[in-house]
């Protein structure tokens, strides 16, 4: 072989282990991040990792095309191979991924033809083409997938559709109004924490089944108008806007911007019924019923929880084994709804007396020889702050694993400290994201951890039993 086609192989290979490496750094981090550019460009909890795996690559390539591909061969490939494997939430090669990655090695034996006959600076086209070609791709697909769900949806003419949206509570109103209702209809739920418009599409197309009677949805925001656009797909004869608050503050910037893109769910040219907190500051009307005003009384106990609420104008009493008060505010929204669609109040009692604690939201895990609850998808200062109260009434001792809260402002974290110093012995702080504010703000006894991993041990050591142990809240290692 001469030196010049021995050069070629050396740049095509160079250029190709260069681009797979960027991209699936970057594939990770836009897939954490819900695939927004600008949330891992100014929004990333891990900067540092973007001079590892992003800036450092590209000066060597462009400083060293040919010499370079030791580095990464050598250097680069295995420091990105232990990286992901020590993080918790690792790369998902969804359909989306793989077509990328095809982009990508299609543009790079293209772009490295051209820089034979051009400049090597050719090959750092390969990313910015394979990333336009997969968004021409999604726009294409998107279009065929959702008229094929509207189609779907609309040609079931039994079928009422009920949207639920809120600042947190959403995943748990879902769950449990489809134990209420599972047994007088025919009723599917979005599964998990699925709540895109192209999560609900793709969850239409593949599992709504022809003669469902009720399509429970659930819809998630983090900019204006992604409400607006679910609820003009799936025109909702019922909706469901649960407690406003600062979750996604972040992205949001306003307690108003939050309000009101979650009220954008009224829109609904088929609405019927709409159930709303009175967070939202609407008035009630012959549509909006406000749900938290007919709650009377809540009792919260480590065993469960007892409310009275007013339907129909009576006072009736639910027993549940659902932990935390908050939730009482969730069961009540489902008690209104199942009663509009007609379930019978014995029927409602029944099931509320039997639902299940939603996985990871003060769940609990085990009472013997640890009383273990796991509360790790419950994210916000009302719910947090809740079942740490809850867990103060325990006769032992207390220990708290907890990153705080995310996407909030520090004052939420600071007010989450004076609760913790009240209902805690021992808080074991899991992420890097606000170990400042508890390191200054917690008087009780305190483990920072540097890193996740070493949760097991850590809890081995400072735990014994006879101990309760709440997981409040999860970060993954990116964070």
């Amino acid at each position: 072989m001469n030196d010049f086609s021995l050069n070629t192989l050396f740049y095509f290979l160079n250029a190709l282990i260069f681009n797979l490496c960027i991209s699936f750094y970057l594939m990770s981090a836009l897939q954490w991040y819900s695939y927004k550019f600008k949330r891992i460009i100014f929004h990333y909890h891990k900067p540092l990792w973007h001079l590892y795996f992003l800036i450092i690559p590209y000066l060597l390539f462009l400083n060293f095309p040919l010499y370079s591909l030791f580095y990464f061969v050598f250097i680069h490939t295995p420091l990105l191979y232990f990286w992901n494997k020590k993080i918790d939430k690792k790369l998902v090669f969804t359909t989306k991924v793989k077509v990328f990655f095809l982009f990508v090695f299609i543009f790079n034996a293209l772009f490295s033809v051209l820089s034979l006959k051009f400049s090597f600076l050719f090959n750092l086209l390969s990313l910015p083409f394979a990333f336009m070609f997969l968004k021409i791709y999604e726009l294409l697909q998107s279009v065929y997938f959702k008229r094929k769900a509207k189609t779907k949806i609309f040609a079931n003419e039994k079928l009422k559709i009920i949207l639920i949206t809120a600042s947190f509570g959403k995943t748990s109103i879902k769950n449990f109004l489809y134990e209420l209702l599972k047994d007088d209809f025919i009723t599917y739920k979005t599964p998990r924490s699925v709540n895109t418009l192209m999560g609900i599409i793709k969850d239409i197309n593949e599992n709504l089944k022809e003669d469902t009677q009720i399509y429970i949805a659930e819809a998630g925001a983090r900019i204006k108008g992604d409400i607006l656009e679910i609820t003009r797909f799936l025109e909702p004869q019922i909706c469901i806007i649960g407690e406003i608050g600062n979750a996604h503050l972040e992205y949001f910037k306003s307690i108003e911007n939050i309000k009101n893109t979650k009220l954008e769910a009224l829109s609904s040219k088929r609405l019927q019924k709409a159930f709303l907190h009175t967070s939202t500051q609407k008035s009630p009307d012959t549509l909006i019923e406000l749900y938290d005003e007919k709650l009377l009384e809540v009792s919260s106990t480590l065993e469960g929880l007892e409310f009275k609420m007013l339907l129909k104008e009576n006072e009736e009493s639910f027993k549940s084994k659902i932990l935390g008060a908050f939730n009482a505010q969730n069961l009540c929204v489902c008690v209104l709804c199942a009663e509009f669609l007609g379930v019978k109040n014995s029927k409602i009692k029944e099931q509320i007396s039997k639902i299940k604690a939603v996985e990871h939201r003060l769940e609990v895990v085990a009472k013997e020889p640890k009383f273990i609850i796991d509360d790790g998808f419950n994210g916000n200062f009302k719910g947090m702050s809740s079942s740490y109260e809850l867990c103060k009434t325990y006769k032992g001792r207390k220990v708290l694993v907890t990153p705080g809260i995310i996407e909030v402002d520090k004052e939420e974290n600071i007010r989450l400290c004076k609760i913790i110093n009240e209902c805690f012995d021992l808080a074991i702080i899991s992420a890097a994201i606000n170990a400042e504010i508890f390191k200054n703000e917690l008087k009780i006894e305190t483990i920072i951890l540097k890193n996740k991993a070493e949760l097991i041990e850590i809890l081995a050591k400072h735990t014994k039993n006879g101990d309760l142990i709440l997981f409040s809240n999860d970060a993954p290692s990116y964070l």
